[in-house]
């Protein structure tokens, strides 16, 4: 699975966002799992994905037991989402005032799973780590 690319869509009424048909192929088996592992943005894991994410928390458990409080909050916080026929997904409100979403969803593809984030918060995320890029880019692109 690659998810690659941004998309930037309006939150309907009902707090549903449509997902990029591009993104929508990559996961055929229309299941996802949203949940906010790295605040302010929220991941959107496809159900094969998130099987790897709940074996290292059972992982976790097993090593650190002392990580129990933790595994529940990721737990309570995720949430089952299907698109529906138009290939939206409802994001709960809880989740969605988490994210601070409000009219717009920035879509962004993340490699395995999708990032959705507040357009502003995104921006500024990246004009805080702009410095360290520079680090990066040569440890992949040679």
């Amino acid at each position: 699975m690659k998810f690659l690319g941004s998309y930037t869509y309006q939150l309907d009424e009902k707090g549903r966002v449509a997902l990029p048909a591009a993104f929508r192929r990559e996961a055929p088996d229309q299941r996802f799992v949203l949940v906010q592992a790295y605040p302010p943005a929220l991941a959107l894991y496809p159900e094969s994905e998130w099987a790897g994410v709940e074996e290292r928390l059972r992982e976790l458990l097993r090593h650190q037991p002392e990580a129990r409080m933790y595994v529940l909050s990721v737990m309570a916080g995720a949430v089952e989402v299907v698109p529906d026929s138009q290939g939206r997904i409802l994001i709960p409100l809880r989740l969605k005032e988490a994210a601070e979403l409000d009219g717009q969803a920035l879509l962004v593809g993340a490699i395995d799973k999708i990032e959705i984030w507040r357009p502003e918060r995104f921006e500024e995320a990246l004009r805080e780590g702009a410095g360290q890029f520079a680090r990066f880019a040569p440890q992949i692109f040679r």
